[in-house]
Formats: C-alpha cells, structure tokens, sequence
C-alpha cells in the first residue's frame, strides 16, 4: 500500500461516515412523525436506530481522525454499548406492544423512508466494508455491519408495517422491533468477543 492510499482511504471512510451520518438525522425526523402517527413500535425502533447510527457514525469519524489501538478499543466498545442499550429498549416497548395487543396505524411515509432506506444501507455497508479490508480498520467494519444490520432491519421493519397494513397482522409490527432486539444482541456480542478485533485486523491487510 502506498503512501497516499491510506489517506486517501481514510478520506473515503469519512465521506462514507459522513453521508450516513446525514441520512440518519433525517430519518429521525422522518421516523419521530411517522411512529407518533400511526404508533408503531417497529418505526419507532428504527427511529431509535437511526439514533444509534449516529453515535456509530460519529465514533468512527472521530476514531479516522487519530490512530493507537486504545483509540480503535474504545470506539468498538462505544459501538457495542449504543447495539446493546438499542436492544433494551426495543425488548422492552415490544414485548409491552405485545402483551397489550397494540394496533399501529397505516403510514405511507414511514413506509416509503423505510424502502428507501434499506436500499442506501446497503450500498453505504458494501463500500465501508471494502474500504475497512483496504484500510485495515475494525472500526469502519464494525461499523460497516452496523449499516448493513440497519438494512435489514429496515427490511425487517417494512415487512412488519406493510403485513399490520395489508393483512391486519397487528402483532407483525412489534415482532419486526423483536428482529431488531436479535440482531441487535448479536452484533455487540460479535464486537466484544474475545479476539474479533484482532480478526478484522488480519481480514483487513490479507
């Protein structure tokens, strides 16, 4: 790798950081009105989400801008923290969306951002996950899974609506926030393990 490469990497990562960063402070705002209208926990979980996304952002744009192994440990460890206290939440208004037999109500804007969204966070985790292997950095990877998890769980969450809208499935929109709940686990868990750094080190200078 040359000279430039890594800084012109690093720059890529923090225009890819940087795209994702902004697409999330809208869909807070977009999700925020969407979920209070039609009360659907699963939009609201993927408000929240976006929420997460931030902070993940963040951590990495400031994690770019120094270097040190103390600094990349801190940064996933922050990342795993927002997956978890994501987790909790989401367990939490689920299982009481749940119990209660909530019903969601119909939105077609939470619906259209939902489908937009999942196509951009694919295409965000595809070229953070080739620019983490380039750069050899776990915390573009790291977070480069939190975008492409915020895909599928944009998928998950649009399953859940469209099934509460069309078929009557009440219990299909707090069932989509339980997949958020899951995925959310897994993916801190993966971040903490033992070794999995060092792992996403080796994978990212092969």
């Amino acid at each position: 790798m040359t000279t430039a490469a890594p800084v012109r990497l690093r720059r890529r990562g923090n225009i890819l950081e940087g795209i994702t960063l902004g697409w999330n402070v809208v869909g807070v705002a977009v999700l925020a009105a969407a979920s209070i209208s039609a009360g659907s926990v699963a939009l609201a979980g993927f408000g929240l989400d976006s929420l997460i996304e931030i902070g993940a952002s963040t951590v990495v744009i400031w994690e770019l801008s120094g270097s040190g192994e103390r600094r990349q440990l801190v940064a996933l460890k922050l990342i795993a923290g927002a997956f978890l206290a994501l987790a909790l939440y989401l367990f939490l208004q689920s299982g009481a969306a749940l119990a209660l037999g909530h019903h969601a109500a119909p939105s077609p804007a939470g619906i259209g951002w939902t489908a937009i969204t999942a196509v951009a966070m694919f295409l965000l985790a595809a070229a953070k996950a080739r620019t983490g292997r380039a750069l050899g950095n776990p915390v573009l990877a790291a977070e480069g899974r939190v975008t492409f998890i915020d895909g599928l769980l944009a998928t998950a969450v649009l399953g859940g609506v469209l099934l509460d809208d069309l078929a009557g499935w009440w219990w299909a929109d707090p069932a989509a926030g339980l997949v958020i709940v899951y995925y959310a686990v897994r993916e801190a868990m993966h971040i903490l393990r033992p070794g999995s750094r060092q792992a996403n080190n080796s994978a990212g200078v092969q």
